[in-house]
């Protein structure tokens, strides 16, 4: 791609798009790209999936049809527009559109996948957004940089967490000056790697108030959200192991959550939201929930 293909601009400033942005993970969603499921299948290259394997759970893709369609009944209920990614029979972890790019106030960045078998995703999301007239705000080319670890927390806010794997430092000090250079605060967390990446054990519900296990994170980052006057909902570390934490904030005090994180669906009703809960048990074994499957491209400002 050559530089003039992007629209950031390199001193900062850049202009916020009208559509195909976002200032917040909990801003009404009006379009979500999801990845296709054609050709997924589980791989041992993740912590879930090897203990999915472990414990005797086998794929059923006749099941996993039924389970991603529900999904896409929810979005649909909820008056979201369903866009979806071209599958391509080299990539079957395509299905988690979150990773190979993010949506920012300014339009989406392209990123870099740390696995081998999804390096490739870049090609089709890049032709998605090329097809379908929505400009790119630039692309990761230093080091490697996943979206599920990128949340435009709150207004004038992004929150990204990095193990030096599926986010490394390098690409995550790329995406943070081009953020800071447009006068938002960028906030860092390093973790570790077994975690895969934030959106395991962190997610926003709504405006204020966030959903996060936390015996698997660090104080300094729980006490950098109650700094922000950001209310936790307290998620055990075994629904963390189940992507119980993995969820997408659908706007107006509403929530995707998997129907097996049963803990986060009673406290979320406790808390006034309103819970769309569908099983997902084959996708969240293979590694990846509904937040995964899922990139706003999207939402009416908080």
């Amino acid at each position: 791609m050559k530089a003039n293909y992007f629209r950031r601009n390199v001193q900062g400033g850049t202009s916020r798009l009208k559509h195909w942005s976002m200032d917040s993970e909990y801003g009404e969603l009006q379009d979500v790209l999801i990845g296709p499921m054609d050709h997924y299948d589980w791989k041992s290259g993740n912590a879930m999936s090897r203990r999915s394997l472990r414990l005797g759970r086998e794929f059923n893709k006749d099941v996993a049809k039924k389970q991603y369609q529900e999904m896409i009944d929810v979005y649909q209920h909820c008056g979201v527009n369903t866009h979806f990614l071209e599958a391509d029979e080299h990539l079957p972890y395509q299905i988690y559109a979150r990773d190979s790019s993010v949506l920012t106030p300014w339009g989406p960045i392209i990123t870099q996948m740390y696995s081998p078998w999804r390096r490739g995703e870049w090609v089709g999301v890049s032709q998605f957004y090329q097809k379908n007239d929505i400009p790119l705000y630039d692309a990761v080319t230093a080091g490697s940089f996943e979206g599920g670890d990128f949340m435009v927390l709150e207004p004038g806010v992004v929150l990204c967490g990095y193990t030096g794997e599926r986010t490394s430092e390098e690409g995550l000090n790329q995406v943070r000056g081009w953020v800071e250079k447009e006068g938002w605060e960028f906030k860092s967390y390093q973790f570790d790697p077994y975690f895969l990446h934030l959106d395991v054990k962190f997610a926003m519900l709504t405006e204020k108030l966030a959903a996060v296990c936390t015996e698997a994170v660090e104080d300094e980052l729980l006490e950098w959200l109650k700094g922000r006057g950001i209310d936790i909902i307290d998620i055990s570390y075994r629904s963390v192991l189940e992507l119980g934490v993995n969820v997408v904030a659908l706007g107006k005090e509403r929530v995707l959550i998997p129907e097996a994180s049963k803990e986060l669906v009673g406290k979320a009703k406790a808390h006034g939201l309103e819970v769309f809960a569908p099983d997902m048990s084959m996708f969240t074994s293979g590694g990846g929930g509904v937040h995964c499957m899922c990139q706003p491209l999207s939402r009416k400002d908080a």
